[in-house]
């Protein structure tokens, strides 16, 4: 593990412009920090990731409490991403964490990580997948230890930080909650596994019109299985990500692939009942293809809406 802290004097001059820390929290952000959202999940803990994204998962450490997580919004931060996670990491070091893992965009693994994380939706957090930092810490604390991750990034001149607490003995040895009765059971359909298994399926019946955005009438048993998975547990979560081929240009096929991903969320709720608080949709055009865009199959294959969860399972 390499250093945190690139350089003492930089992380100095950073850190004057930053507030006190709150109570009861061992990082302080700038002074005109706005914290944008919080959610508290008492439901058992949480899976910090050690790793990059490699053969189709993250590695993760179980850490066992009470999972904070906030999102913060920093406007018109001068501090580039790097900078202001080294000096977020050198607070952490200052109040007794030893980093697990740190990553920047690419060698993370790019979308893949970024969407293997639980990461609280714009308008509130935004990631770009070009820019962004992620580090995880642990701090020895008694039988359970207490775990911190970050993720910074930015969206126009705008820095947006996740923090996430896993504050252990909150709900320590809870056992797992009891399905509600007349829950619906699992599916045990291929594409539910593969989402549980490796954390992404592609959803392989859809219908568009080349170019479109309208998603043919169906049924689709994608579709069908997708919302049974999702209506079985309230906790969880999955973002729909479009892709496109190489053919036009980044902008237009960037747009593209994210109206198609809406269209199928949106086909989600009102066709099949699934509640938008469990859905989140974006696209990437063409940067994750699956197969190569120089042939006519190639390029069909690379054309698709996949499932990525986010939390539950």
């Amino acid at each position: 593990m390499t250093a945190l802290v690139r350089s003492p004097a930089l992380i100095a001059a950073v850190l004057a412009t930053f507030a006190a820390p709150l109570a009861a929290q061992e990082l302080a952000l700038p002074a005109n920090a706005m914290l944008m959202r919080e959610a508290v999940d008492d439901s058992g803990g949480h899976a910090v990731p050690t790793g990059p994204w490699s053969e189709g998962t993250v590695p993760t450490q179980a850490a066992q409490g009470r999972v904070t997580r906030q999102a913060w919004r920093i406007a018109g931060a001068p501090v580039a991403t790097p900078q202001l996670t080294d000096t977020l990491a050198a607070q952490l070091d200052a109040a007794g964490y030893s980093p697990i893992y740190r990553c920047a965009s690419a060698v993370c693994g790019g979308f893949d990580f970024r969407f293997a994380l639980t990461v609280l939706p714009p308008p509130e957090m935004f990631v770009d997948l070009f820019d962004y930092h992620y580090l995880s810490a642990r701090k020895p604390s008694g039988d359970q230890d207490a775990y911190v991750t970050l993720l910074v990034s930015r969206s126009g001149t705008d820095t947006y930080v996740q923090i996430t607490r896993i504050s252990p003995g909150t709900v320590a040895n809870r056992p797992p909650a009891a399905a509600p009765p007349g829950a619906a059971p699992v599916p045990s359909a291929p594409l539910v596994q593969a989402l549980t298994q490796r954390g992404h399926a592609v959803l392989p019946d859809l219908d568009f019109a080349t170019g479109a955005d309208t998603l043919g009438p169906g049924p689709f048993t994608s579709l069908t299985a997708l919302a049974s998975f999702l209506k079985a547990g309230s906790d969880r979560r999955i973002a729909l990500v479009g892709h496109t081929d190489t053919v036009g240009g980044l902008a237009p096929n960037l747009a593209l692939s994210r109206r198609r991903a809406q269209a199928v969320m949106q086909r989600l709720i009102d066709a099949h009942g699934v509640a938008p608080a469990q859905l989140e949709a974006d696209g990437i055009a063409y940067l994750s293809p699956t197969a190569p865009n120089t042939t006519d199959a190639g390029r069909e294959a690379n054309r698709r809406v996949e499932a990525v969860l986010l939390s539950g399972g």
